[in-house]
């Protein structure tokens, strides 16, 4: 079910996924301002197994510092999103069902969904998502072993779904345009921007990649 929630997605979408691990003792906050500096739209908090509390204070910090330049999504924890102000919630797969956690937020805040297949992106779509993240596209150290969908995977999911679709896994600034070209609406990235000496520049170069310019 196609909804205008989607229009508050701008595209395309560069969306930057959060891992403590790649931050080197960095404040994730810094970080996150700097890669909106560059171009990133939409901030994805997912910080695994980071109590409730802790993660509501890090995501206001982190709502804060990018000061309405993107969307802030935070990962799995409903309320939290709702505590911190943030636009949306992402769901991995794992996750109850989107049309249960969309009757429970109602039309307010933002739902992503992660998918790796044509039927799982319909039936998101179906039940309410605003925003589809699919993968595994290439080879990723984020995710060793996953099972690969290649560019004709993009491909087949764009084709069929009405609402935008961030492809993710092992998204470099070298191979993000021929992810674009498949119909995504844009990428989603951890190291390609967590990793870099330059938090900005990186996320200037993917947003010059998606074909965006940065904003002045």
């Amino acid at each position: 079910m196609t909804s205008n929630r989607s229009d508050r997605i701008a595209v395309p979408a560069l969306v930057l996924v959060t891992d403590a691990a790649h931050l080197r003792g960095r404040d994730l906050a810094e970080v996150a301002r700097q890669a909106v500096d560059g171009g990133v739209s939409i901030v994805q908090l997912r910080e695994k197994g980071m109590p409730h509390d802790d993660l509501v204070a890090l995501a206001e910090r982190v709502h804060a510092a990018i000061a309405g330049r993107a969307l802030l999504f935070i990962n799995t924890d409903v309320i939290a999103a709702v505590r911190a102000g943030a636009e949306g919630v992402h769901l991995p797969e794992s996750a109850p069902p989107t049309a249960d956690i969309r009757a429970s937020v109602g039309d307010h805040i933002l739902i992503s969904r992660a998918v790796h297949g044509i039927g799982a992106a319909l039936q998101a779509e179906r039940e309410g998502a605003d925003l589809l993240q699919l993968g595994t596209v290439f080879a990723t150290a984020s995710k060793p072993g996953a099972a690969l969908i290649g560019i004709e995977g993009v491909r087949e999911v764009c084709a069929r779904v009405s609402i935008p679709v961030v492809a993710i896994g092992g998204i470099t600034a070298a191979n993000a345009p021929e992810v674009m070209r498949a119909g995504a609406a844009g990428v989603a990235v951890i190291s390609s921007v967590l990793d870099a000496a330059d938090a900005r520049a990186a996320a200037a170069a993917l947003r010059a990649a998606i074909g965006a310019p940065v904003k002045a």
